[in-house]
């Protein structure tokens, strides 16, 4: 190697005029900035190009970018148990679990077109505060916090009407079965063959044709109160003012239309469990929200009721068939301690006024042992209709106390 200068001449490099200094030669590359915490020897960390368009977006979370102060406007924290949005998969143990990452005060970057995970646009209809509406990734946990929420809040209210429209009504028919059941005994033949009382069929049929009267009579008492009930429950969940006189009025407004849809029902019920038993239950199940729907929407309650049920099939038969076991429980019992109750009074406690009254006081004990599970027939039925709106579409405690009406 020589130290001598380069033969020849050298042109000077000239300065870049003022006007160019600073400006980016569109034709260049932009230069890559490295990590200045590579280790030597074990590869350098990825590059990444510097910004040339200063109309970029900027993007919280990017190098350079920093989240805003505070929690984003407008947006609320999901509840446990499952994020919200679309976009909003966690998938347990990976990098894109939801919840603010350890020393960040936000999760990662929207993905397009959703929300941050985790997080939900507020007033979306999947409130999970809202003490009426279950969201759809509440699960059975948030159906049952809710409905014992509306039994906490609503049962000074409930408890009288269920009384005075389920429980009475239930202690006149079984009264006035004891008091018109057929007093004839089924006697035996010498060749043990039965021998029927004269005027037994005749009996019997007077008996079942009172009894059912009763029922109609009494139906839209019991529709009253489900109705009373249903806006007790709702209001409450909405933070309105409710009242005991306030709920019979609204009744008495949907009373004949609800008793009359109910009525159809039944006898469609009645109908299947006559061709067989299956059917019966099936269509008992596939009607269950009849009620609830002519209440809120008032159109065509059977078949919207039947297409809820069919729509979300294993999520309404799991939440009706917990309320048809509940009243299962509460018909067995109060049969129980009614057919044990009458057991003093003989055979035909009618037949004078201390075995009469006897009688009528275990009946109206029996019946108010159920009041209880009208309730949760009440609640369940109610809470699982407003969850299934929730499925259908943004809805809260309050849009449904406007449906109302």
């Amino acid at each position: 190697m020589s130290d001598q200068p380069p033969s020849g001449p050298v042109d000077p490099v000239s300065p870049p005029p003022p006007g160019d200094r600073g400006r980016a030669d569109p034709t260049s590359s932009p230069v890559p900035v490295t990590d200045p915490s590579a280790v030597p020897g074990q590869g350098a960390a990825p590059a990444v190009p510097a910004a040339t368009d200063p109309a970029a977006p900027v993007v919280p979370g990017q190098p350079g970018v920093p989240y805003p102060a505070g929690q984003p406007q407008e947006w609320s924290w999901s509840a446990p148990g499952g994020p919200a949005g679309p976009y909003a998969t966690a998938y347990p143990g990976g990098p894109y679990a939801s919840g603010p990452y350890p020393g960040a005060p936000y999760p990662a970057a929207p993905y397009p077109g959703g929300a941050y995970p985790g997080w939900y646009p507020a007033g979306a209809g999947w409130d999970p505060n809202d003490p009426l509406v279950t969201p759809p990734h509440a699960g059975i946990g948030g159906w049952f916090a809710r409905c014992a929420g509306a039994v906490r809040r609503g049962w000074r209210l409930l408890v009288p009407i269920m009384l005075l429209t389920q429980a009475a009504p239930a202690a006149v028919i079984s009264v006035l079965s004891l008091a018109l059941a057929p007093s004839g005994e089924v006697g035996t033949a010498a060749d043990g063959a039965p021998v029927l009382p004269d005027g037994y069929f005749r009996d019997v049929l007077a008996f079942y044709a009172a009894v059912l009267a009763a029922s109609l009579i009494l139906g839209p008492v019991q529709s009253l109160g489900w109705a009373a009930g249903t806006w007790v429950v709702t209001r409450q969940a909405a933070g309105e003012p409710v009242g005991l006189g306030a709920a019979f009025r609204f009744g008495l407004r949907r009373v004949l239309g609800l008793w009359g849809w109910t009525l159809l029902s039944s006898l469609l019920i009645g109908v299947g469990v006559c061709f067989c038993l299956l059917p019966g239950l099936y269509l008992a199940f596939a009607f269950a929200l009849v009620g609830p729907v002519y209440l809120f929407e008032r159109e065509n309650p059977i078949g919207r009721s039947f297409r809820i049920f069919h729509q979300r099939f294993g999520m309404v038969l799991g939440r009706v068939a917990l309320v048809v076991a509940a009243l299962l429980v509460g018909i067995l019992v109060g049969f129980v301690v009614e057919a044990v109750g009458q057991l003093p009074f003989g055979t035909h406690p009618m037949d004078s006024p201390g075995t009469a009254a006897g009688s009528a006081a275990v009946a109206l004990v029996a019946a108010v042992l159920v009041v209880p599970v009208y309730l949760a027939q009440l609640v369940g039925l109610l809470v699982t209709y407003a969850e299934q709106r929730a499925h259908e579409g943004p809805v809260n405690a309050a849009r449904l106390a406007t449906e109302l009406g």
